[in-house]
């Protein structure tokens, strides 16, 4: 007798990709508010001026607690996300970003001063910090472990993680360049505090919608069966299997965040010879629209490519396709700004490639390289050693840019992208020689794995999973084996 299973409905299906996008979407939000501090920054500095934002250190503290912010998000949450649950940890954090979003825009100093109003911004940014930080070890965590559960063919698992992740995260930034464009045009010139007040505010609409989509979510099926909540975590066990991907992944990942910032001083290079060194907020504002549109055709082709090749393989073609874009864009720098336009188009190639690769397979390598009791931890850290990297990259490279010549100088805005260039390499040779490849439902094999490897060492691993999942699963066994004596075929 066999047994023919039930192919899912569409309806199924469709539930089933809802729920990874009900986890991931609030990414969005996250791409929005570090998306729309750029712009906030260019009206603080035409509404204040330069030396009085300079007088503060509002640059450089602003970014300083921004990533610190994010990295602690990442870690607590990463703990929290495992001991306490995925649900709790997705509310936490479309609240932290719903209520920091709204403080932002409304901060102000004592009696109008500039210095209270600009220390309480960086200090709400910190705290919204936390609340992006935190989507990547649960909003993530979460996408990866729905788009194993029953609906999702095996053939599409990585694409419809890639698509309700790092898509989101670049989605949200094309739209936080669009938005102050907006209000631009319909508050004009004499009216700039009421555009960077209202695009900060707006960052809480999206991330309130996701936080109401999730209110009727269920813990995903793999962390109600394979989670440590109610079990001591041998982390040393833990350390002695996993750490080689663990520090591939993060080193990578502090690599890829290094490179990402040199290649952002091309932006204002394109806007500068565009605009012609133009002031006009539109024109600032509109062009920094289509750079950020560079990233959606990397994301989106990725996405549909990475099922087939896998995101080890997709990942090692991003790194070394971006390498060879930055080693022609380094090379043939003085032909190609000398006509903008082509300049403009491989700048915007070079973007693709990097979202291509690394930006949506990070992310599914850190949640789908361990098991379901540590993931949020494992994601956490390779995301907060990342997001170390991005912000060593923001002090490291205006002091190369300067030592090859200047930012004024060929070698000075060249030199750097040699390096980087060099770096993507690198990546991609770790990534061959250490990240493991992943295959459809790998999660589950990885946690039958997990469980024998402790079990082998000792540990007793009937104490794993949520207290409700064994009478639940008891009662969907009793239903399958009634359902499977109804249908037979020869």
């Amino acid at each position: 007798m066999s047994v023919v299973a039930a192919k899912p409905t569409f309806a199924e299906r469709l539930k089933s990709v809802s729920l990874i996008f009900a986890c991931g979407t609030a990414l969005f939000s996250d791409g929005y508010a570090n998306g729309v501090i750029g712009s906030v920054n260019t009206l603080l500095t035409r509404i204040y001026g330069a030396d009085a934002l300079k007088a503060h250190d509002y640059g450089r503290t602003l970014s300083s607690l921004a990533f610190a912010g994010t990295v602690v998000g990442m870690l607590v949450f990463g703990y929290l996300s495992d001991k306490i649950g995925r649900k709790f940890g997705m509310m936490a954090a479309t609240g932290i970003v719903v209520v920091f979003s709204g403080l932002s825009a409304a901060s102000s100093g004592a009696h109008g001063s500039i210095g209270g109003m600009l220390a309480m911004l960086s200090a709400m940014r910190f705290l919204l910090g936390i609340g992006v930080g935190a989507e990547y070890p649960c909003g993530s965590v979460s996408a990866s472990e729905q788009s194993e559960e029953e609906g999702i063919s095996k053939g599409s698992q990585h694409r419809w993680f890639a698509l309700a992740t790092n898509s989101m995260i670049d989605f949200g930034f094309v739209v936080s360049a669009f938005v102050p464009l907006v209000l631009y045009w319909i508050f004009g010139n004499n009216h700039l505090r009421a555009v960077w007040r209202i695009s900060l505010g707006l960052g809480m609409i999206p991330a309130a919608a996701v936080f109401l989509w999730r209110l009727s979510m269920e813990e995903p099926a793999r962390y109600r069966k394979d989670s440590m909540k109610h079990a001591k975590i041998p982390y040393l066990l833990i350390l002695k299997r996993y750490w080689v991907s663990l520090a591939a992944i993060s080193f990578v990942w502090f690599l890829y965040d290094i490179i990402v910032y040199p290649f952002g001083i091309f932006s204002s290079i394109i806007v500068d010879n565009v605009t012609g060194k133009s002031s006009d907020l539109a024109v600032v504002f509109g062009w920094n629209v289509v750079i950020n549109l560079f990233y959606m055709p990397g994301t989106l082709g990725g996405a549909f490519v990475v099922d087939y090749l896998g995101p080890k393989y997709t990942m090692i073609t991003g790194l070394l396709l971006q390498a060879v874009i930055g080693f022609i864009m380094s090379g043939l720098y003085k032909q190609l700004t000398s006509h903008i336009a082509a300049f403009a188009v491989v700048y915007g190639i070079f973007l693709s490639f990097g979202e291509f690769g690394p930006g949506n397979c990070l992310g599914l390598l850190a949640s789908k390289s361990s098991p379901t009791a540590i993931r949020g931890q494992f994601y956490g850290l390779a995301a907060a050693v990342g997001k170390v990297g991005a912000f060593i990259g923001t002090w490291i490279f205006p002091p190369i840019i300067e030592a090859f010549g200047g930012s004024d100088s060929i070698r000075g805005n060249t030199g750097p992208f040699w390096i980087a260039s060099g770096l993507a390499i690198l990546s991609a040779l770790v990534v061959f020689f250490f990240v493991k490849p992943l295959t459809a439902d790998g999660m589950e094999k990885e946690d039958r794995e997990f469980r024998a490897y402790l079990e082998a060492h000792g540990f007793d691993t009937s104490t794993m999973g949520l207290p409700e999942y064994s009478s639940e699963t008891a009662s969907v066994e009793i239903d399958e084996k009634k359902s499977a004596e109804k249908v037979e075929t020869a």
